[in-house]
């Protein structure tokens, strides 16, 4: 058992939600009937209130909100999970609930980069371990017993003396406990609850088609409303037919609006390519869709143009933007290009010039991948309605703390009048992270003077940019006489961000390593996509190791091992990502089970990657069909420390495999002089139901590590793993995504 301080007196705990973790600490509302609370009744005066988190009513119903948006990723039902824990708390007596969007209270409401768990694991420990103890400290000032007497399981708090009394019994007398300088956490050997398989929390509400999500937003007097972006990247509207458009049938207003004034300060979140776009607000989607077919605009080209930008962390920058009409073809040719030139140095290990002089045999191979789009399930919408003095919106997003700033400054209203509130989102993958359609939808409110659902088509959302960056690497080896590597240099290069992590493996494992990379500016906006940079820089590095053990005549897990071993026992510089032991943990665990070291003429390909503090191994098993692989079984081992929900853990993995496979068989964004070439799942291939894995089969490794990331971690090894597989079937190398195509430039 460890103790942990909660670091506030009462009046600060009930006001201040934040904890050293930056996440929230703990909420009590012990005297209210959740509900009641849903039904809009008022608390009466005597009733009791900490925050907004964590409430018992008299009934034992304990409510817990969850601060983290829901799109997938289970937080409605793993928070909850470890309060309860920690609470002792009987499963059946929890009520999960979004909590309301509120940066006073909730300073880091973001869901991405695999971080809601870890990042509120210790906050969330403390909630529960801390009204488990004001409900003890109650019950032994009442029963006149030591509070090391009480014991507490399944909601209920006892004593040896035969007294006992529920939860909701002792709430009242709780909330008049103060609170401890310190309480004590369970021992994790201790776990009942996390670590056993719950269903979620939302499935019924999820399939029964309630009204969830953010395009389902209705209120009286609601108008719809649609956007018209420039055709191609590098464009802006100069006029367009705005009186014939105002005159079509249900139609209320066509305008156009400004993203971004020239001194406007950007945030993180304020991502888009175009500065001016077409408005048009009508009574139905469909009459304003049927508008916007007939709207007929002018483009024309736009300079060159720098804006200020603050990013996430505070840093500020100047962000140049070029000119010019970009085609997928100059992109290729320019990564290529930039490639041969000097690049600039991010790790220098040992001297691997003479390295590779020295080498016996030196092996140098190209990897690249094009842009792609998230393709949420749910398009991107919001709902805003603006007044005169406040304004509130509504919508799927992955963290209003990256846009509620910038809405009240493009609004000319204080923070405090502005209200975002978010709904369940159809998927994010890190799109939503990039608010401008929030931003679009409060400006064509504010203009109509009326409450406006901003709804994205399909080719709106695919064309409007916000996609993962084009990426290319050069990756070269030195290997001795013995097979053993001696020389590792990466050269990388990407549109507009390069995808390079100098200290990631195998840096720490080679004595002469040297990593560089540039970027290529573009007008072609990108974003975060699921693992950011991670999603091409295992393909590229896993691919190519395979490479290596195959020219050193080594196993490829063997080859892997060998390199892990060194890097954890004579690790090359003090300043290496990963842990060693960890990675190498789920290398040996994939072996395993996926039973390796019998293949039986099975085609098998495997990749490890660790990203987002996690490790994950994938093994992938491949049948050819007519040139084209058919996945038939992947076996994944994960380290991303203790598993709250294995059931949910095991479906979040299957669903980044699946991801993986997609995108790197069939994603492809490309571009002619500036215009997306795709705009809907007619010409943007995606990963077919008869097409994914007959099996995936999911293992974990077992620890007493803190949780780590889950999220995203399984997907970048699985294009490494298949490329590999692939290459045992057919003998041929994959250089560049997606696979399915340069299947077929092969054939």
């Amino acid at each position: 058992m460890s103790t942990i301080k909660t670091g506030m007196n009462r009046r600060s705990f009930i006001k201040n939600l934040a904890v050293t973790s930056g996440t929230l600490a703990l909420g009590f509302n012990l005297k209210t009937a959740p509900l009641a609370l849903a039904k809009g009744a008022s608390a009466p005066a005597d009733w009791f209130e900490f925050n907004a988190v964590l409430s018992i009513a008299p009934d034992g119903t304990i409510e817990i909100k969850v601060q983290n948006p829901d799109f997938g990723q289970g937080t409605m039902t793993s928070f909850p999970m470890i309060v309860a824990e920690e609470l002792d708390a009987d499963w059946a007596d929890i009520v999960s609930v979004q909590a309301p969007n509120d940066p006073a209270k909730y300073p880091m409401q973001i869901t991405g980069g695999s971080w809601s768990v870890r990042s509120n694991w210790a906050g969330l420990r403390m909630a529960g371990a801390t009204a488990k103890q004001l409900l003890k400290l109650a019950a032994a000032k009442q029963w006149g017993v030591p509070v090391d007497e009480i014991h507490t399981e399944n909601s209920v708090l006892s004593h040896a003396s035969g007294q006992s009394a529920s939860y909701g019994d002792m709430a009242v007398a709780a909330s008049e406990i103060a609170i401890p300088e310190q309480v004590a956490l369970k021992d994790k050997n201790d776990f009942s609850l996390i670590g056993q398989s719950k269903k979620s929390v939302v499935a019924e509400d999820i399939v029964t088609g309630k009204p969830l999500f953010g395009i389902d937003q209705r209120v009286d007097g609601m108008l719809h409303a649609g956007i018209v972006h420039p055709p191609a990247f590098g464009l802006t509207l100069e006029g367009f037919n705005v009186e014939a458009i105002k005159a079509m049938p249900g139609i209320v207003d066509a305008f156009s609006i400004s993203m971004y004034p020239e001194d406007f300060v950007r945030g993180f979140s304020d991502v888009c390519a175009f500065p001016e776009i077409i408005a048009i607000v009508g009574d139905s989607t469909w009459r304003v869709k049927k508008a916007k077919q007939s709207v007929q605009a002018t483009w024309k080209e736009m300079p060159e143009y720098q804006y200020p930008l603050v990013g996430f962390s505070g840093n500020k920058s100047t962000v140049t933007v070029p000119r010019g009409l970009e085609s997928s073809s100059e992109h290729s040719s320019r990564m290529h290009s930039t490639l041969q030139q000097a690049l600039t140095e991010k790790r220098r290990d040992g001297d691997p010039e003479k390295a590779f002089k020295d080498a016996h045999k030196v092996i140098e191979q190209t990897y690249s991948a094009p842009f792609l789009a998230h393709n949420t399930m749910e398009p991107m919408n919001f709902f805003a309605d603006v007044k005169t003095d406040s304004a509130k919106l509504v919508g799927p997003h992955q963290g209003s703390i990256l846009i509620h700033d910038s809405v009240s400054r493009h609004l000319g209203l204080p923070k405090d009048k502005v209200e975002m509130q978010m709904t369940r989102m159809g998927g994010g993958f890190g799109r939503r992270l990039y608010l401008h359609f929030a931003v679009e939808a409060a400006l064509i409110s504010q203009q109509v003077k009326q409450p406006v659902l901003l709804t994205y088509t399909r080719e709106d959302d695919m064309t409007v940019g916000v996609y993962r960056p084009a990426y290319q690497a050069t990756m070269r080896a030195a290997l001795n006489e013995q097979g053993e590597l001696t020389a590792y240099h990466i050269r990388a290069t990407g549109i507009p961000e390069s995808p390079l992590f100098p200290n990631r493996f195998p840096a720490g494992a080679v004595d002469n390593y040297l990593a560089e990379d540039t970027v290529i500016p573009s007008n072609i906006t990108v974003g975060a996509y699921r693992a950011p940079e991670s999603n091409f820089m295992a393909v590229a590095e896993q691919s190519f190791l395979d490479e290596l053990a195959e020219a050193a005549g080594k196993d490829p897990i063997d080859f892997r091992l060998e390199l892990l071993e060194r890097a954890k026992s004579n690790p090359v510089g003090d300043n290496n990502d990963y842990d060693a032991e960890r990675y190498a943990g789920v290398l040996k665990l994939v072996r395993e089970k996926s039973g390796w070291d019998n293949k039986d003429g099975r085609n098998l390909g495997v990749a490890a990657y660790f990203c987002h503090s996690s490790y994950c191994a994938n093994v992938i098993e491949v049948e050819m069909s007519q040139g084209k692989p058919l996945v038939s079984k992947v076996t994944s081992a994960l380290d991303c420390g203790i598993v709250i929900n294995p059931d949910a853990a095991a479906n979040m993995t299957q669903g980044g495999i699946i991801n993986g496979l997609c995108h790197s068989m069939y994603g492809e964004m490309t571009f002619d002089d500036g215009a997306p070439s795709k705009n809907n799942f007619t010409n943007y291939r995606m990963l077919r139901i008869n097409e994914a894995p007959a099996e995936i089969d999911v293992h974990f490794v077992k620890n007493d590590t803190d949780p780590t990331g889950l999220g995203e971690p399984p997907m970048p090894p699985t294009p490494a793993a298949l490329a590999n597989a692939i290459y045992q079937a057919t003998g041929k190398r994959l250089y560049n995504q997606p696979f399915n195509k340069a299947l077929d430039e092969q054939a």
